[in-house]
């Protein structure tokens, strides 16, 4: 006898460490408006290239990813390339920035910040 499992897809992730670094960049603009968003534009090394900036409006097709209280927003044409992501704050040698690991990158170019499928 077999045993099947199901699981509940992860259509994106925002991990608790940007959530927290959202916090911390609203309360230093003190405006409780602002929402994190995280597009993909042409270009960069590699074909397309992540963005991120700050938005106080929702859109009313955007999908919205809530952890923590700190909102995520993607719009429809980015969330495409940004299915099954992470999107992370990291600090290290680099600097400190926000981070997409994307699996449906096939080739990505040593910043992190340019992808191709």
């Amino acid at each position: 006898m077999s045993v099947v499992q199901t699981a509940e897809p992860v259509i994106m992730a925002f991990t608790d460490n940007a959530a927290d670094k959202v916090h911390s960049l609203i309360a230093e603009e003190g405006n409780d408006k602002l929402k994190l968003r995280v597009f993909v534009t042409g270009g960069g090394c590699s074909g397309f290239q992540y963005g991120f900036t700050f938005d106080e409006e929702v859109q009313e097709d955007d999908t919205v990813i809530e952890n923590k209280g700190a909102e995520l927003l993607v719009d429809p044409l980015s969330y495409q390339y940004l299915v099954g992501a992470k999107i992370d704050y990291v600090e290290g040698l680099e600097g400190s920035r926000f981070v997409v690991d994307n699996p449906m990158a096939s080739t990505t170019c040593g910043c992190g910040a340019s992808f191709s499928i």
